[in-house]
């Protein structure tokens, strides 16, 4: 597995960003634009930040290895990395690479022909913590190690470091000279991060000696104790440290589930965490219960406006005291015990808003974008056409502001699938698509040969999806509140048959009438809750079953007519009999049919509570493409067995999920859109190209651009081969993911961090204002 990969896979199933570290530079300040949103990190200058402190950030997990080029490395991996060893490179808050002063004076290409050389200019002043400088045999193990040469190495990525012909030392200790095999342009990405030799220089100590601890390092942090019980990563100030010095005494990286910020930021146990929507909000409505903002005020029982118990009703308060004091005893002891339960969630979520007003949240747009993908392996969407047709029917703007606006976040559809607005190879190449345009969708469905009303010859009830596709891996969650409550088919009942089209619509009133006597509002179909709601399977049995039994009224009603006007009173008359049935024709309706089949795609989501956005965009999706006349079939399946199960294994038809940026997409991007190739055993080999639609044309491009040395012109290349994906239409980039961090507002140059990376020696506590400030 790529290093690449294993970012995307954190992307893919718990939502961590794994912040790019691997950075270069180049020419071109005005190339893509502006970024789309700045960072929000209360940027101070280091004079006004106090000196020592304690800062606790929550991460996602331990990591298992300290190894960033190991197959199992996560985001917490390169989050210690980044403040313990030399990244020559960093991003910007642009998300542009820019040499990194603390360990270059300069580097840069000085031969291109006949071979490529870079020299690198080291600090000085530059030395790992056990006093060595730092020099060209660093570099020349990692090379080594990461090259693919030897494969005793445990080595999750060699990119760039295989185009290498050999490391020597310069003129002085202090410079590096790189020759290169191969012409590569994203030189800079390489070695960042570096480790001592001490690490590289075996593959034992490579494969062994890095994963719990690094004994030598070179950043403004050193690494502390790592505790498993308490699941907490202390780094603390590195007093060999030649740059400025770290503003913090410690930083204790700790472990919190998504799911339990809220509660472990209320508790204290960390300052800093990156949260979800519903996390914001809380905080937000600490915040303005706290200014006497509040909408309302308690709820029944004295409860919060908001919160457990909020949405209780006087008469449902009422018919509970009246049960827990009633005379049925059983009945009431269980009532007793609710009530108590009930008590202390109302006072633990009020002790926790209380303490959640001393947060403000951080806000910004991650280094990552979500998409639609499309497996072009088989089935309908192995046609161009219908790719292209699902596509031009999405409204890209409305599903972006579904999800940022309501967080006050800019909401401006991705261009480009290789690069962010900010990047300099960013460039809107959507136009080779075509935008939204449900003329242009229908008229390539036509043409795809897809027509509404056409005769159905499969099975009623025919999966639908890839053959092989599993409707249930055996690792869904299941049940009420697990977001999998049952398979949901959008179009199955807008008309599946022409018989069957005006029962459908009896069916939808009397689930609309339903809705309505249960108090609930919107039961149109265009209404979008804030989360996807489950799959309305009681609703849809309970009105089929009002309109079974008014059915059977008419016919019972029938009947005693026909008894009281005497024709089936007579039993000599008898009855005639029945002519031969003729089988009923079945049609696809107001829906798409082809060749007896119905236009059906398996729409796979992930069930986690962190994927809530994601629901919702896919039922506004589902919600599109049933006007367009596609059913879908959505399916929500557990967090940890979306990618790999489904995604990586091919079995969907769509599928919502999140790339991260890079700031070398000639290296990066190039596996994710590479054509797939069959393997000996009739497979395909589709490296990270999970939609399976690629060209040789793309392929050539990325091989052109990664070889270029003209920055300017590599970029251009890496355009060309965007705008072709999009041709293509294999995954539709849709926003920019929203970057939400609750943090104590008197910590400084930390939160947000958008498309540039952390500069961890500048992170801590703002200075107290002086008594004269405080006049002021």
């Amino acid at each position: 597995m790529s290093q690449r990969r294993r970012r995307s896979l954190a992307l893919l199933t718990s939502g961590v960003l794994a912040l790019p570290l691997l950075t270069g530079c180049g020419a071109g300040d005005d190339e893509g634009g502006p970024a789309a949103a700045g960072q929000d990190i209360a940027t101070t200058t280091r004079d006004k930040v106090a000196d020592g402190g304690v800062l606790r950030w929550a991460v996602d997990s331990l990591p298992d290895t300290l190894n960033a080029f190991q197959a199992d490395a996560d985001a917490t991996t390169s989050r210690i990395a980044g403040a313990v060893l030399p990244h020559l490179f960093v991003l910007d808050a642009k998300g542009r690479p820019v040499a990194n002063p603390d360990y270059l004076e300069k580097a840069e290409v000085i031969e291109r022909e006949p071979k490529q050389v870079v020299l690198y200019k080291l600090n000085q002043q530059a030395v790992w913590s056990d006093g060595r400088e730092i020099g060209a045999p660093d570099f020349v193990a990692q090379w080594r190690a990461l090259n693919g040469k030897d494969s005793a190495y445990w080595t999750a990525r060699n990119a760039g470091y295989e185009r290498i012909e050999k490391i020597e030392k310069g003129k002085t200790d202090l410079e590096v000279r790189v020759t290169f095999a191969k012409p590569y342009a994203d030189w800079r990405s390489l070695f960042s991060p570096l480790y001592p030799k001490q690490v590289t220089g075996t593959p034992d100590a490579f494969n062994e000696g890095a994963r719990g601890t690094l004994k030598v390092t070179a950043g403004p942090f050193a690494l502390g104790a790592i505790d498993k019980k308490t699941g907490t990563a202390a780094l603390t100030r590195n007093p060999r440290w030649w740059g400025k010095q770290a503003k913090l005494d410690t930083l204790v990286l700790t472990a919190v589930p998504r799911a339990e910020r809220p509660a472990a930021l209320a508790a204290g146990k960390v300052d800093l965490a990156e949260i979800d929507r519903s996390g914001a909000e809380r905080i937000a409505l600490a915040r303005r219960d706290a200014a006497g903002k509040g909408k309302g005020g308690a709820g029944a029982g004295g409860a919060p406006a908001h919160g457990p118990g909020a949405a209780v009703t006087p008469a449902q308060a009422t018919l509970s005291w009246a049960n827990a004091f009633g005379t049925d005893e059983e009945k009431a002891a269980q009532e007793k015990e609710t009530r108590t339960k009930h008590t202390e969630a109302v006072k633990r979520y009020a002790d926790e808003q209380a303490a959640l007003r001393g947060f403000t949240v951080r806000k910004s747009l991650e280094p990552a974008y979500t998409q639609l993908a499309m497996n072009g392996a088989s089935g309908p969407l192995a046609d161009e056409r219908v790719r292209r047709a699902v596509a031009r029917a999405l409204d890209r703007q409305a599903l972006a502001d579904l999800v940022l606006k309501p967080l006050g976040l800019p909401a401006k559809p991705v261009g480009s699938h290789v690069a962010l607005a900010g990047q300099q190879a960013y460039a809107d190449n959507s136009d080779a698509l075509g935008g939204q345009d449900a003329k242009a969708a229908q008229a390539l469905l036509a043409d795809a040969g897809w027509r509404r009303g056409g005769k159905l010859t499969e099975p009623a009830g025919a999966k639908a999806g890839p053959e092989s596709a599993p409707q249930d891996d055996g690792k869904t969650p299941a049940g009420p509140g697990t977001g999998n409550d049952g398979l949901y088919i959008v179009g199955e009942d807008d008309g599946a048959n022409g018989e069957a089209a005006e029962a459908g619509a009896d069916t939808r009133a009397a689930a609309d009438d339903a809705a309505a006597a249960d108090g609930r509002q919107d039961g149109g179909q265009d209404g979008v809750s804030p989360v996807l709601a489950p799959a309305p399977f009681g609703a849809q049995q309970k009105a089929s079953l009002l309109a079974q039994a008014a059915a059977a009224r008419t016919a019972d009603d029938a009947k005693r007519s026909a008894a009281r006007d005497g024709d089936a009173a007579d039993p000599a008359k008898g009855s005639p009999a029945p002519a031969p049935a003729k089988p009923a024709v079945r049609t696809s309706g107001n829906m798409l049919a082809k060749d007896g089949k119905a236009l059906t795609l398996r729409f796979v989501l992930p069930a986690g509570p962190g994927s809530e956005s994601l629901r919702t965009v896919g039922e506004r999706i589902s919600q599109t493409l049933r006007k367009l006349g596609v059913n879908t079939e959505t399916v929500k399946v557990a967090d940890d067995s979306f990618f790999k199960d489904h995604i990586a294994s091919g079995q969907y038809d769509l599928a919502l999920y999140s790339w991260p940026a890079t700031a070398f997409p000639a290296t990066d991007a190039r596996p994710i859109f590479a054509k797939p190739e069959p393997a000996a055993d009739g497979s395909l080999l589709v490296e990270q190209n999970y939609t399976r639609v690629g060209t040789d044309h793309i392929d050539q491009l990325f091989d052109q651009a990664v070889g270029e040395l003209d920055e300017a012109q590599s970029r251009e290349l890496v355009r060309k081969a965007d705008a072709r994906i999009w041709a293509a239409a294999g995954s539709i980039p849709l926003f920019q993911r929203p970057e939400l961090v609750a943090v104590r507002p008197s910590l400084v140059n930390a939160g947000a961090f958008g498309l540039g990376a952390p500069r961890y020696q500048d992170i801590g506590w703002k200075k107290a204002p002086k008594a004269k400030e405080k006049k002021k």
